[in-house]
């Protein structure tokens, strides 16, 4: 079988508990990593080199993209983020599932780079308690939690180019289906095509000895 790990991709509404899965996933999973992004940013106290970003100069991060090094990347507020094309490439040759934790917009761009990524998205069960669990955060301003629900109206039109949809209301039952989502796309036939190959050509050795004997 396929012993090739898969690019998935996780996306959802702020609010929608995407950044807990990824945590829980990875507490109960070995077959698991998390994609590291590069930043121009600054690193913050407790943030390690290569563990928690790479952290790159902006002339660093501009020859990155010039040399095709990104899977995406985006501009925000000031810095630029993406994803090391090398880091998940070799996290998937070790038979490991990369999670890329990405908006709508750059989770696109990977589905077109890579067609062969998974894309999940994760949704609360109501828009009411999307709103609900912005406000039950307690860090952000009645402004901010309002543009957070306008981007939330804007996602939910793109959703649809997604392949899974994951309604997260029971944590521990969010972390199971995410798993067999990926479990279930291992066993896929077109992810299997090398595997099937070789199969054939043992039974067609196996038939022809049958043949000479």
């Amino acid at each position: 079988m396929n012993k090739k790990g898969i690019l998935i991709v996780l996306s959802g509404f702020a609010g929608s508990g995407k950044g807990t899965i990824i945590h829980e996933v990875l507490g109960r999973y070995d077959n698991y990593a998390l994609s590291v992004s590069a930043t121009t940013r600054a690193p913050r106290k407790g943030e390690v080199d290569g563990v928690h970003y790479f952290f790159k100069s902006e002339e660093e991060f501009k020859e990155m993209i010039a040399g095709g090094e990104l899977l995406e990347y985006a501009n925000y507020v000031g810095n630029y983020y993406g994803t090391p094309r090398r880091y998940v490439k070799e996290m998937l040759e070790q038979g490991k599932n990369v999670i890329l934790e990405i908006e709508t917009e750059g989770a696109l761009n990977i589905k077109r780079e890579y067609p062969e990524a998974v894309l999940v998205f994760v949704m609360p069960p109501s828009v009411e308690e999307i709103h609900n669990r912005l406000v039950n955060r307690g860090t952000e301003t009645d402004e901010v939690i309002e543009k957070r629900m306008k981007k939330a109206g804007f996602e939910i039109t793109v959703v649809d180019r997604y392949d899974y949809l994951m309604i997260n209301d029971v944590l521990s039952e969010s972390v199971e289906l995410f798993n067999a989502i990926v479990t279930s796309q291992q066993m896929s036939v077109s992810r299997n095509r090398d595997y099937i190959n070789d199969k054939k050509k043992e039974f067609e050795e196996y038939l022809n000895r049958k043949k000479e004997n």
